[in-house]
């Protein structure tokens, strides 16, 4: 596994990251998550030695400086447009691969996975930012490295783009690798996370698996309409069950539709509505970066 351990970072008067400790277990895709500024980005440099401050990283027990061949431990996407422009995407990929001790067979392997191999021979100065992402995954995997660092790796990706990034990520991952990834497409990470790591103005919010993150959400829960809503509350008090007005309706906890509606037609109160709610990862991020937010749009007038 990936052990980070008490990483902090200051810029002057802004501690952009703030004690932060997790980690991230192989057989995983494991989401980073946070508002804009949040210091995501700052805190994968210092997971990996590329910016200066406190705390420690280590990749199965010892520090990436300290292994041989480094592209074998960990594959880095930070940046997608991190090439010479005027070099063709093939032999961008070899100077990186003779860098890494990486035969140069290898580069092609990784050009037909990201699905570049058509345009091997072309400069990635021209390439959208959806194929300069697949060129920076594709460096990243060069060394086949048993963890993967990727950064906003969807940004730019058309839906056939984040579809394959999406099952290659879980595949991946499946394989016995792992894979920490950050991304703002909530929608993404809920089909592919099985951890979730959220940090807001650089500390740690929440390390926790997604499905427990969940289960935990105040949204989840059952949804029953009925016009004796007081009778029903009553009913669910006396029997310890929680639950919340909404709308016109409750939102009750701790049981089944079919325990409700059991307990409902029992005690003789009519059941409109009988619905289970599952909470999304989108809800349960806002709900935990509420006071985190730094970056905040106002509301128009409203006419």
């Amino acid at each position: 596994m990936i052990q980070a351990e008490h990483l902090s970072k200051r810029y002057r008067k802004k501690q952009a990251v703030n004690d932060i400790s997790f980690v991230v277990e192989t057989g995983n895709v494991t989401g980073f998550l946070g508002p804009n500024g949040a210091g995501k980005s700052t805190t994968m440099r210092l997971m990996l030695g590329l910016d200066n401050g406190s705390g420690n990283t280590v990749f199965d027990g010892k520090p990436l400086h300290e292994y041989n061949n480094p592209s074998e431990i960990v594959g880095i996407l930070l940046e997608a447009k991190a090439f010479h422009p005027t070099r063709s995407a093939r032999n961008h990929l070899r100077v990186l691969a003779a860098a890494a001790g990486v035969p140069n067979s290898r580069v092609d392997e990784v050009l037909d996975i990201v699905g570049l191999k058509d345009v091997a021979k072309k400069k990635p100065g021209k390439f959208s930012l959806g194929m300069s992402q697949r060129l920076g995954i594709a460096a990243a995997l060069l060394g086949k490295p048993k963890y993967l660092l990727l950064d906003e790796p969807a940004n730019g990706l058309d839906p056939e783009g984040i579809a394959w990034l999406r099952e290659f990520i879980k595949d991946y991952a499946d394989a016995g690798n792992a894979v920490f990834i950050s991304s703002h497409l909530l929608s993404e990470m809920s089909q592919m996370a099985d951890n979730i790591v959220v940090i807001g103005q650089g500390k740690l919010i929440a390390s926790t698996s997604v499905k427990e993150l969940l289960s935990a959400d105040g949204h989840s829960g059952v949804f029953v309409r009925t016009p004796k809503l007081s009778m029903l509350a009553r009913l669910l008090e006396s029997t310890g069950k929680n639950h919340v007005s909404e709308a016109n309706g409750l939102l009750v906890t701790g049981m089944t539709p079919d325990q409700i509606g059991k307990l409902a037609f029992e005690a003789g109160v009519p059941i409109y509505e009988l619905t289970a709610r599952t909470a999304t990862l989108e809800q349960a991020f806002f709900d935990l970066t509420a006071d985190s937010q730094e970056f905040q749009a106002k509301e128009g007038k409203k006419k």
